[in-house]
């Protein structure tokens, strides 16, 4: 066996990257779940500084401080021995709100760790592992790692993007938010739109109630109510818009659900899908959103659909060409990709 020295050492130099990043994701979901970095925000600490403002161990703070400079995630100042958050560092790790709050990736990070016992077995059998099967951690991270891009465009520019919906929402309608998850997206198109009513549907019921309490907390219990269905079976007719985020792809039936999803529309109705974003060919998706997008497919999206009936399996990274011809198959006259991000396509389908 030829090994090429240069090669190999360009492959163990990323190897290292990854592993740096892989152990260090760890940390990340630590630091957000004890405030650390919202503490670090407000103003650069050296490790005892920091422990007293959250209460936590100054030498463990040490060590988790120049894992975070050494990764990046935390600027270091070797004259004062201080910590601190670049405006960007803080926009991306301690801004809730941000378009760019990345901790929620973390956590479901985390969450596939976890699965990876009941990942091995299904590989072996070839047997699914649904939604409801996770650690609760993935619920959480994934409704905190989507909410920044729905907050930074659904509203601005998703849903005006559907040819006379945003006018219809403003003036009141009805719409269904399938695979609502802990409805986030529900919650943002509700305070955008108050005299629309909207309903989330998922087929996890601990999702619902978290929901329903977050609907109350932004005060839009009045114009949104969740309930618990599946994409196949929501109830209710002649709806406006019917919304599915990053979730198609995940049923086992999403022929199934395309029909169910015409017979729920109005005629004049639109049926926005929100997939992550992918070429049709696998060579055009190996690059790093592809390589987020397939981990993360491997281990909870393809499972997803494996555990259903059908198991369709088409993946996250299905690409326009296969959505399309799962929505036209199932009926609808009109698709097209409406708007996209570097990590979503906006579809809009039409009856």
């Amino acid at each position: 066996m030829a090994i090429d020295e240069a090669k190999l050492n360009a492959f163990m130099g990323g190897f290292v990257n990854d592993l740096g990043a892989v152990m260090h994701a760890a940390t990340v979901v630590v630091g957000d779940q004890l405030g650390l970095y919202k503490a670090l925000a407000a103003r650069p600490a050296d490790a005892a500084m920091l422990a007293q403002r959250t209460q936590t161990d100054r030498r463990y703070l040490l060590e988790w401080l120049s894992a975070q400079a050494a990764s990046g995630y935390v600027g270091y100042d070797p004259a004062t021995q201080q910590f601190s958050l670049s405006e960007e560092q803080a926009f991306a790790l301690a801004e809730e709100g941000s378009p760019a709050f990345i901790p929620g990736a973390f956590q479901i990070a985390v969450a596939q760790f976890k699965a990876i016992p009941k990942m091995a077995s299904a590989l072996r059998t070839g047997l699914g592992l649904g939604w409801h099967e996770h650690d609760a951690s993935l619920f959480r991270g994934t409704e905190r790692f989507f909410r920044p891009g729905y907050a930074a465009h659904l509203v601005q520019s998703w849903l005006p993007a559907l040819g006379g919906t945003e006018a219809r929402l403003r003036e009141g309608a009805e719409v269904a938010d399938v695979g609502c998850g802990h409805g986030a997206s529900t919650i943002i198109m509700a305070q955008a739109y108050p005299k629309s009513r909207f309903t989330g549907f998922d087929y996890h019921g601990p999702s619902i109630e978290v929901a329903r309490a977050s609907a109350e907390a932004a005060g839009v219990a009045g114009n949104t109510r969740f309930e618990t269905a599946s994409a196949k079976d929501f109830p209710g007719n002649a709806y406006t818009l019917v919304t599915m985020f990053d979730c198609l792809h995940d049923m086992g039936d999403p022929a199934g659900a395309s029909a169910h999803v015409l017979q729920s529309l109005a005629a004049d109705g639109a049926w926005m899908i929100v997939e992550p974003f992918a070429a049709d060919r696998l060579e055009d998706n190996l690059n790093p959103v592809g390589r987020v997008f397939y981990s993360a497919s491997t281990f909870i999206c393809t499972p997803a659909s494996r555990a259903q009936e059908v198991g369709a399996c088409l993946g996250a990274q299905a690409g326009e060409a296969r959505m399309r011809g799962v929505v036209t198959g199932a009926g609808f006259s009109r698709f097209r990709r409406a708007a996209e991000t570097p990590f979503n396509l906006v579809y809009e389908a039409r009856p």
